[in-house]
């Protein structure tokens, strides 16, 4: 590994393929859905223009980017399963794939903590994390200084995104649905699915009152899920203005790093940014939106049915597309058309 990869801090190939999504520059659009499971991503991918042919490629870590252009727009819906660490894998090394602003939508399932039933549709302005404290002792809760879990203060949406994104999801709501989309709530993103959502396991995880103290600490909460608060606030850092840092040059080997290119583009394998061309500028921006699938309801128990789910995901990806190909970009804020693999030859 390491006379193949020479940079450990942030490890990509000559060829520019970042480590975790395999990816590199013009293989990712700058208006991208992220969700959590390969089989929705496929879903929302028979959306997308037959021409030209969607680029789709599967890594070694299991992230699945596919790439095509929805109504002439170019956009990427990527995989990448669950919790915070992935997000930060996609925010950070897709950014790094980048000219240009990115504008990322994450449409996934949550659990409900007010009385909405399954189906329900939310778009929360704002997030918020639940953390496991490492530091209580929970063997030994009686003679612990510190609090079993900790709650942060809220990151929030890209206000034009969220807007979008609610504008263009009650416009797709199916007619006579007996969906709800609910807006402007607030939403929990725990860092695990157990105990810091308040499930009880055989582990001691002193969370029975954890959801109770969320709720009474957060106004508007109404979601629970993993991953929303983490792309929150790595959009708001990277927007809130930075210090040009130094980016180390590329290794000059290629590395161990061997996507599956199951839909090859015609332009994919000569796809090497020149040199003038800067990627992760610090004058570009990261705006970040989420729409959430209530599958769970943390009042009532109830779970959402296969086929409600088939029929939810259909018209919410639908909706989301819409989004991204209506929220407005400048084309000098884009990555280049040529060389990538949506060019059209």
């Amino acid at each position: 590994m390491k006379e193949t990869l020479t940079d450990a801090n942030f490890p990509r190939t000559a060829d520019l393929r970042v480590y975790h999504l395999g990816l590199r520059p013009g293989e990712v659009a700058n208006r991208i859905i992220t969700v959590g499971s390969p089989s929705r991503a496929q879903a929302i991918a028979t959306f997308l223009d037959e021409s030209p042919k969607p680029f789709v490629l599967s890594s070694e870590r299991g992230f699945l980017t596919i790439t095509g252009r929805y109504k002439t727009v170019p956009i990427s819906i990527i995989s990448i399963g669950m919790g915070s660490p992935n997000m930060d894998f996609f925010v950070r090394e897709v950014r790094e794939c980048l000219k240009g602003d990115m504008s990322v939508v994450r449409l996934g399932s949550c659990g409900a903590l007010v009385d909405v039933p399954v189906g329900t549709v939310v778009i929360p302005k704002a997030s918020v994390a639940v953390s496991r404290n490492v530091d209580f002792d929970f063997l030994h809760p009686a003679d612990s200084k510190e609090l079993p879990y900790r709650i942060s203060k809220p990151a929030y949406a890209d206000p034009a995104l969220y807007l979008e994104v609610k504008k263009s999801l009650e416009a797709l709501k199916p007619v006579g649905s007996h969906n709800t989309i609910l807006s402007g709530t607030v939403n929990a993103s725990a860092d695990s699915f157990y105990s810091s959502q308040g499930r009880h396991t055989s582990f001691p995880d002193h969370n029975a009152d954890l959801i109770e103290k969320l709720q009474a600490s957060t106004p508007d909460l109404a979601t629970l899920e993993m991953e929303t608060f983490h792309l929150y606030h790595l959009a708001a850092c990277w927007s809130g203005g930075r210090v040009t840092s130094k980016v180390a040059e590329p290794p000059l080997a290629t590395g161990p790093v061997r996507p599956v290119i199951s839909v090859p583009s015609s332009n994919s394998e000569s796809i090497i940014p020149p040199p003038s061309l800067q990627l992760a500028s610090p004058d570009t921006v990261i705006r970040a939106a989420a729409a959430q699938m209530v599958f769970a309801s943390r009042t009532s128990q109830d779970f959402i049915t296969p086929q409600h789910v088939s029929e939810l995901e259909r018209w919410t990806g639908l909706g989301v597309l819409n989004a991204l190909k209506n929220f407005e970009t400048p084309v000098d804020r884009l990555h280049p058309e040529k060389g990538s693999v949506w060019e059209i030859l």
